[in-house]
């Protein structure tokens, strides 16, 4: 299982047929407070994620009622609700009615696994995502409750690792990121990936495992180790002065949907977008060509890369970009390929210990702790060779 199990790679999220917010003044809620939007309508309830999807039916369905605009008023057999995807931190629903008109609309319920917020800052997700729906980007914010939100439903298919590899479909990943990579989101500017990485090694470091069989292979983790690797390669990376963005961080092929009829990608689920650095985005985005089984051996080589590479820094010229800027991007995105493996590592820790999926956390952490080691040696050479390039002239 590859990384795919961090976010369930679901079919769901907004679309034209999606309905706006309600008319009523907002309830204010805990929502409210971590940072929701104060016109998108809140609800203090909650859903039990562990339930059966029957048993969680009538509070679906009440949310529902309680939050998209329209709905109050009908009655509970005009419902219908199907499982989209399930999988580590979300729970992604599809909510459909009959209303007497005869037309069907749909909306999406996403509700958050248990203990995601140890690894997901939710207030910085809801700042997000108003100014990313503003530039066209994922689902439509129809309403929030206590652990997940209703959104707008979008017509398309989830797009497979195969499809990702794919050149036509990575040309047109590559343009839609870097209009992403413009979206300004208020607020602090300065970037979070080494602030979140110690925050997870500090979490890591401190856990304790009631399997003592877990413990014992926890405890051969040198935590000293991992964070003089964060801070050499933090120093390493700092000296590519790599440009900071909004970034979604979390690019794999779960979160990206297509309209093959439209010809319209979409960018869903933003739980970890923060202001970041170009280049780790990219590289966190080509480690999930690796897809479902963690093949590794499947990241795109210096080719495949220099075609994604066009299409971002020249989506209108691809073909009139700069040899240098190719590499540059290159180095840039090959040194904090390692980053992305660390962050991930120290995230699996994190779920070992805490999240109640039948998933070997634990033996992902050794999984992507040990491609970084693998990919250490290669990765900083290049950096290095190229900043030598760069000061001799």
């Amino acid at each position: 299982m590859g990384s795919e199990g961090r976010g369930w790679n679901g079919a769901a999220a907004g679309s034209g047929n999606g309905v706006g917010g309600r008319e009523e003044k907002p309830t204010t809620t805990a929502a409210v407070a971590a940072g929701a939007p104060a016109d998108v309508p809140t609800s203090r309830a909650s859903v039990d994620i562990s339930l059966p999807l029957p048993e969680m039916t009538p509070r679906i369905i009440g949310l529902c009622k309680e939050l998209v605009k329209g709905w109050s008023s009908l009655d509970s057999s005009c419902f219908s609700i199907e499982t989209v995807s399930g999988g580590i931190t979300n729970l992604l629903l599809k909510v459909s009615v009959k209303e007497d008109t005869g037309n069907e609309f749909s909306v999406t319920v996403r509700l958050y696994g248990p203990n995601t917020d140890l690894v997901i800052d939710r207030k910085r997700e809801l700042q997000a995502i108003p100014y990313l729906s503003a530039a066209g980007f994922g689902a439509r914010l129809l309403g929030i409750f206590e652990n997940g939100v209703v959104q707008s439903f979008i017509n398309a298919r989830t797009l497979s690792p195969a499809d990702m590899r794919e050149p036509r479909i990575a040309a047109e990943i590559a343009k839609e990121l870097h209009r992403f990579h413009q979206v300004d989101i208020p607020g602090p500017k300065e970037p979070q990936l080494w602030d979140d990485m110690f925050k997870f090694l500090k979490k890591a470091s401190a856990l304790e495992f009631a399997d003592n069989k877990k413990q014992k292979r926890y405890e051969t983790v040198s935590f000293r180790e991992i964070q003089d690797e964060v801070k050499e390669l933090k120093d390493l990376s700092d000296l590519l002065h790599a440009p900071v963005v909004f970034a979604h961080n979390d690019l794999l092929s779960g979160n990206l949907m297509l309209n093959d009829l439209e010809g319209k990608l979409y960018f869903i689920d933003f739980e970890y977008g923060s202001y970041s650095y170009r280049g780790y985005d990219i590289a966190n985005h080509f480690n999930e060509y690796a897809g479902f089984d963690c093949d590794y051996n499947m990241y795109p080589d210096k080719d495949v890369q220099y075609h994604f590479f066009r299409n971002y820094l020249q989506p209108d010229r691809p073909s009139e970009v700069l040899a240098h800027d190719l590499e540059a991007l290159y180095v840039e995105t090959n040194t904090f390929r390692l980053a992305s493996h660390i962050y991930w590592a120290l995230w699996a820790l994190i779920q070992a210990n805490v999240s109640p999926i039948d998933f070997d956390y634990l033996e992902y952490f050794f999984l992507r702790y040990g491609e970084y080691k693998k990919q250490r040696e290669s990765c900083f050479s290049l950096a290095q060779g190229f900043l030598s390039e760069l000061r001799n002239g």
